[in-house]
């Protein structure tokens, strides 16, 4: 099983994956994530062992677990909760078993407050989200009033990783655009860039501003830079014209899935196939209800986490066996920042009885210190700004599967 290797922490048994369904002998502290999360209930979850003489504690999950966006919340919510069970049944952090408790934002600021609030009357110690930016920016403004530990999985937007107490597992969005560029341009896959955006989102409008800063640093020519917003979401015609009209070679689409679907089949429908290059938000493409996946042949998406590649086998594997459904890189994130949670925690000699801002104290500078080997990365670290130092990787969509490049 690959495990990430830190500071000397104990290899985790495979056999401890048994429990992934439900309850155990030797106790999870979790309850099974997707199979609530699918339903659109929230996970709380209580324990189902008595106390390690550790104690426990507690860590609060948020993701849009229903709507349009489930399938990265979902993830979260199930990375997360694979994380915490194998974990707990290894003797936990320094013993002490986690409880984790994952709700639903609804992909929704307001409603991630309410999350965030429903966690802390829970008791929550740390929190693992949000998943998405919006909700993420809203919610690290409740976190850091309170002086509580938050680590991200895949808030990207720059804003989510602001305060000194938030941290994350993926590139800001800035760091997503440049890679992009970079690797576009050392590759050779085209000099003539056509780009679709969602004006209407931090996310799209950050990536593609930094996308387009880099471009020129690496031969790349912006021949079309056409926008969309959340009300104009549906049809993509105009700039899908105008990117066949001035001979875009690659098409930069640095948005969620969803809209990626319906752009690939009305491309198909004009007869236009130019190279689609994607970032972490098209993860996902190939679960969208109703969608031919032959129109994603040879989209290449910049995303750190492959379920085939070698290292992932063994995670793809268990996560299947848990959920039924193989894990995107939403997954792998949430999964690596549990572990990251647990390295940290044990470098900084957390125990159950520190009240939520002790524990943020020490975990702000215990992150700064750990290095970890994850599924997104080997080698990972953290700076004092939240932000993770990882090599990019780009997948490519051969067979209706991801290959990495």
């Amino acid at each position: 099983m690959r495990k990430l290797v830190c500071f000397g922490m104990a290899a985790v048994m495979a056999a401890s994956l048994t429990a992934c369904g439900g309850g155990s002998s030797t106790g999870t502290g979790t309850t099974a994530a997707a199979t609530q999360a699918a339903s659109g209930n929230e996970t709380q979850a209580q324990g189902d062992a008595a106390p390690a003489e550790g104690g426990t504690i507690k860590i609060g999950v948020m993701g849009p677990l229903t709507g349009p966006a489930a399938a990265y919340g979902v993830a979260v919510a199930n990375g997360a909760d694979l994380a915490v069970k194998e974990i707990n049944a290894a003797g936990g952090i320094n013993g002490i078993q986690i409880e984790l408790n994952a709700q639903d934002d609804e992909h929704d600021p307001e409603k991630a407050v309410n999350a965030y609030n429903t966690l802390k009357d829970w008791g929550m110690q740390m929190l693992v989200g949000a998943t998405t930016s919006k909700p993420c920016i809203a919610v690290a403004a409740e976190s850091q009033a309170d002086n509580l530990f938050q680590i991200t999985p895949s808030g990207s937007a720059v804003e989510c990783a602001a305060a000194d107490n938030v941290f994350r597992v993926c590139f800001a969005d800035p760091a997503q655009g440049t890679a992009s560029a970079q690797y576009i341009g050392d590759n050779r896959l085209a000099t003539k860039i056509g780009i679709i955006y969602d004006s209407s989102t931090e996310y799209s409008a950050g990536i593609r501003e930094s996308f387009v800063a880099e471009a020129g640093n690496h031969g790349l020519e912006i021949v079309a830079d056409e926008a969309f917003t959340a009300d104009t979401n549906t049809d993509f015609s105009v700039q899908l014209d105008k990117m066949k009209e001035a001979g875009a070679e690659l098409v930069f689409l640095p948005i969620y899935y969803q809209e990626a679907s319906v752009i690939l089949k009305q491309a198909s429908d004009k007869e236009f196939a130019p190279i689609f290059f994607g970032v972490d938000g098209m993860d996902g493409i190939l679960s969208v209800k109703n969608f031919d996946t032959a129109l994603a042949e040879d989209v290449m998406l910049l995303t750190p986490f492959s379920a085939t590649e070698e290292g992932s086998k063994q995670f793809t594997a268990d996560y299947v066996a848990a959920y039924g459904i193989e894990p995107n890189q939403f997954a792998a994130d949430s999964y690596d920042a549990v572990y990251a949670i647990k390295a940290a925690a044990e470098k900084a000699g957390i125990t159950a009885d520190m009240d939520a801002s002790a524990i943020c104290d020490a975990m702000k500078t215990a992150m700064t210190e750990i290095s970890i080997d994850g599924l997104t990365g080997e080698a990972m670290t953290w700076d004092a700004a939240g932000e993770t130092g990882k090599a990019p990787k780009a997948v490519k969509i051969v067979n209706g599967v991801y290959e990495m490049q």
